[in-house]
């Protein structure tokens, strides 16, 4: 059962992919469909139209085999001998840096978040500490 459940919930997540491909071959614009078949999913996620717990586990399993999606492309350099040159060089730099970026961002991000969990997390210990009072003599 779990692995039917796993199954559709990768399916609920190509749905959105598909609906993003959808949008771009209907208006023509210059984003990839899997982008905005992303922001969507998001939407959905934030809206809370979408609950997480119905994609989590398909996330999971699709996460957990990411890296073998990037062998293809890293194996595929050999055939481009040029990107070892000048302009490749300049390729890998803007790949470090924008790694870099993206990790210092998302680290910056999930701090506040983490923050603001923290933050709502004291509030409620505040209000239940108060609706409850310990009275010691």
């Amino acid at each position: 059962m779990n692995i039917i459940r796993t199954i559709a919930q990768i399916g609920i997540i190509i749905i959105f992919y598909l609906i993003g491909e959808y949008i771009v071959s209907i208006t023509g614009i210059i984003i990839p469909g899997s982008i905005i078949g992303l922001v969507l999913l998001w939407f959905a996620l934030y809206f809370k139209l979408l609950n997480v717990k119905y994609i989590q586990k398909g996330a999971s399993f699709m996460l957990a085999f990411l890296t073998l999606f990037f062998i293809p492309s890293t194996a595929a350099v050999i055939n481009y001998p040029e990107l070892l040159t000048k302009s490749g060089g300049l390729l890998v730099l803007a790949v470090i840096i924008s790694t870099i970026i993206s990790l210092v961002i998302t680290g910056k991000v999930s701090k506040m978040i983490e923050k603001k969990e923290q933050q709502i997390k004291e509030e409620r210990n505040i209000v239940t500490s108060a609706a409850n009072p310990i009275h010691h003599k």
